[in-house]
């Protein structure tokens, strides 16, 4: 398992998460592509997006079926401004590539806000680490395992 999927499995059994990683035959390093592998609707997977809020990493673990409004983001967290991050900024923040940011296993914790759209599906899906890597999990423990704030980012 690569380093990266080793670290999200380590910080989800000493979370005391009921899921484990799950690695996919191919690269899903989109909410549909992942869906199309796991066989299930495009809201149950939870993407991990990292933002620059006026400089510091900002995690949004966003329904698939979202786009994150960063305006409303902005005023959730009283940020300024907030926008994408760059590549490097996000491997600098998290440890991982986007394509496959996890929720956890980062190298200090991240700001987090959990889209309460996720709230609808008893199981969703989280990127392991990679791009080819999963784990299953629940919005509540998600909540939990990120120290995360439950809000309404998507537009």
């Amino acid at each position: 398992m690569h380093p990266n999927a080793e670290r999200v499995a380590k910080a989800l059994r000493e979370g005391g998460a009921a899921g484990e990683i799950v690695e996919l035959p191919d690269s899903a390093r989109t909410a549909q592509a992942a869906a199309d592998q796991l066989g299930c609707e495009v809201g149950a997977i939870a993407n991990s997006l990292v933002f620059d809020a006026d400089g510091a990493p900002l995690l949004v673990l966003t329904s698939g079926a979202h786009r994150v409004d960063t305006v409303r983001v902005a005023a959730l967290v009283g940020a300024e401004k907030v926008r994408r991050a760059t590549p490097e900024f996000v491997r600098e923040a998290t440890g991982q590539a986007i394509g496959g940011v996890a929720p956890l296993g980062h190298p200090a914790p991240i700001r987090t806000l959990v889209d309460v759209w996720l709230e609808k599906y008893d199981q969703v899906w989280a990127a392991g680490g990679v791009p080819h890597t999963v784990f299953p999990t629940s919005f509540g423990e998600l909540v939990r395992l990120t120290g995360g704030t439950p809000a309404e980012v998507g537009d």
